[in-house]
C-alpha cells in the first residue's frame, strides 16, 4: 500500500487555488468590473446588479412613475432578477478557463443560452 503525503497533497491544491486566482485576477483587470444590466422595453427603469444580485444601481425615469409604486417595484425585481442572471452569465464566462464549470453553477454562475431572452446582445469574455 502506497503512502500519501498530505501535505505533499495540499501543497498542490495551495499551488493551483493560488494559480487559478492569479489567472481569474487577469482577466478582470482586462476586462472591467463584472455588472449585470437590464431596462424596461421602454427604457423608463434602469437597473444593474453585481454577481450575487447586490442591487448596485437602479434608475428610475419621470415616466415610470405614473404606473403606481406596486408596478413600479414589481418592474424593479423583475428586472433585477433578469440583470442577476445576466451578471451571473458573465461570471461564468469570465471564470469557466480558469475554474471547473460545476463548481461555478454552484455558485450560482451559469451560462444564459444565446436564444434566451435574458441572453445579453454582446459577449463577455467568449
Amino acid at each position: 500500500m502506497a503512502e500519501f503525503d498530505m501535505d505533499l497533497a495540499a501543497a498542490r491544491v495551495a499551488e493551483q487555488a493560488e494559480r487559478a486566482g492569479a489567472e481569474a485576477s487577469a482577466r478582470f483587470e482586462r476586462s472591467g468590473p463584472v455588472v449585470g444590466k437590464a431596462s424596461s422595453g421602454d427604457g423608463a427603469i434602469e437597473v444593474q446588479v453585481a454577481p450575487g444580485g447586490l442591487l448596485t444601481g437602479v434608475t428610475i425615469h419621470r415616466s415610470a412613475l405614473r404606473h403606481g409604486s406596486s408596478v413600479l417595484a414589481d418592474q424593479i425585481l423583475e428586472l433585477a432578477q433578469r440583470a442577476t442572471r445576466r451578471a451571473g452569465d458573465k461570471m461564468y464566462h469570465a471564470l469557466a478557463p480558469v475554474v471547473d464549470a460545476s463548481q461555478l453553477e454552484v455558485l450560482g454562475y451559469e451560462p444564459i443560452p444565446d436564444d434566451d431572452p435574458d441572453a445579453d446582445t454582446y459577449s463577455y469574455g467568449r
